[in-house]
């Protein structure tokens, strides 16, 4: 039954013995490895990939005070709403002037029909405004007065003072109504936010060694030709903690240390740029292991601050990564090189996400969790048993990579053991041929999470 378990396991994922990563012995390195454990549900994002927050925020009271800022709540609202405001803004306004011309014509008698223009020469009358024969006639004129279009049809004359007033009036405010929405709209289009879209972050960060230290690493480039002047990169990292006092906060931030080669936080992006951060005992990351990372949940954010060259405004670009979107064992392709016939160096942006495996050693530290984990499959089962560093390290095979022919011999010294058991998702043994599977205790070496005593 474990066999055709095993089998079933191997068609349905795909795999076979040139496509699955190699996983060395329990005490050497890791190359291009990814735990294929079962996870938790992953942590909510707090930065879209797209660098907008994915936050809602509720129940907010004193709504008013959005009005008191209103240039800046009409730059943050959507593209549609600020051009349906910019064209009701107009429109009203000559709505409004119409109607203050059309009542001003209205009491002067200019609409009764003996004084029409047809019949003001005739009976000697002298109207506010030439040419007004009814409300259209109005709302005309103060199109054409609020925009100086000047037809020369209608004009104003020094009959009524209230008209002349009003006239004064409509042209202050035309000004003001103009300037006031052509600044929105420009604000709109030089927005910083506008140029993060040329700023790029890797899709995801990687785990490997350098120098002989661990390091998590993140790619990040700038495609204009326009740099970031004072460029500074930070990261966060955002995860649940629990005080000594038992208050348990969800969202806790921990800055992360991040370097450049052999400089600072501060970047110059004439090309893409790996940034680093070491996983030193000071890092917040550094009693993580491979099986940590898949089954913890946090979430790193990542902050590119600077000012435009062509612009002088200052920018911000954002991202973030999930738990699960690190991976372990894993460098960057290189994307430059030198084109000695235009003698220029050239970038290959195609590239950009594309990684290698590299060898990694396996930390030895101490298991994170003591809780059971999840381990659904003959792989997931090896996993966790190499994950258990003996002081005697023997190297186990992996039942996936084996042939079937060689499968009986794993299995007897897999059931040969009787200390543990292994525990599905709803922590109760498998109902499977796996639930009589166990594995030989090893007393220097703390239980692995997942693999509990009974």
């Amino acid at each position: 039954n474990l066999r055709i378990c095993i089998e079933s396991e191997m068609s349905r994922s795909g795999r076979s013995d040139k496509s699955t990563q190699e996983v060395s012995p329990l005490t050497s390195s890791y190359k291009g490895h990814r735990p294929s454990v079962a996870i938790r549900r992953q942590r909510p994002r707090a930065i879209l990939k797209s660098g907008d927050c994915n936050v809602l925020q509720e129940n907010r009271q004193h709504q008013l005070k959005f009005l008191q800022d209103i240039f800046t709540t009409l730059v943050d609202i959507q593209w549609r709403v600020v051009l349906l405001i910019f064209a009701l803004s107009f429109l009203l306004s000559w709505l409004f002037f119409a109607i203050m011309f059309w009542l001003i014509a209205l009491t002067h008698g200019d609409l009764e029909d003996i004084h029409l223009p047809p019949m003001q020469e005739a009976n000697n009358w002298n109207p506010c405004v030439l040419n007004i024969y009814s409300f259209t006639s109005c709302f005309l004129y103060s199109l054409e007065s609020q925009h100086t279009i000047g037809y020369g049809v209608r004009a104003i004359t020094e009959e009524c003072p209230e008209a002349i007033f009003v006239s004064c009036m409509q042209a202050i405010c035309g000004v003001l109504v103009q300037a006031f929405m052509a600044g929105i709209v420009f604000a709109k289009l030089t927005r910083p936010k506008s140029r993060c879209q040329t700023l790029l972050f890797s899709k995801s960060a990687l785990i490997c060694q350098r120098d002989g230290e661990l390091c998590l690493m993140f790619r990040v480039g700038d495609m204009r030709k326009s740099h970031i002047i004072g460029a500074n990169i930070r990261a966060q990292l955002i995860h649940t903690r629990v005080t000594p006092e038992g208050e348990r906060i969800k969202q806790y931030h921990t800055e992360l240390e991040l370097k450049m080669d052999d400089c600072d936080s501060n970047l110059f992006l004439i090309w893409p740029v790996i940034v680093v951060h070491k996983i030193n005992p000071h890092s917040p990351l550094y009693n993580l292991s491979p099986f940590d990372i898949v089954q913890d949940q946090f979430e790193i954010l990542v902050f590119l601050e600077g000012t435009m060259e062509s612009t002088g405004q200052s920018t911000q670009a954002r991202t973030s990564y999930l738990n699960t979107e690190i991976l372990w064992g894993y460098r960057f392709q290189d994307i430059s090189s030198f084109c000695t016939e235009n003698r220029v160096y050239e970038i290959d942006y195609s590239k950009f996400n594309e990684i290698i495996p590299v060898e990694t050693p396996f930390p030895h530290y101490p298991p994170r969790h003591s809780h059971e984990e999840v381990y659904q499959t003959p792989s997931e089962i090896y996993q966790a048993i190499s994950a258990i560093v003996p002081e005697t390290p023997q190297p186990v095979p992996n039942p996936v990579n084996l042939q079937l022919n060689n499968l009986d011999h794993f299995m007897a010294k897999f059931r040969s053991h009787s200390n543990y058991h292994i525990f599905n998702g709803s922590r109760r043994p498998m109902k499977s041929p796996i639930d009589a599977v166990s594995v030989q205790s090893v007393q220097s070496v703390q239980s692995h999470p997942g693999i509990c005593p009974v």
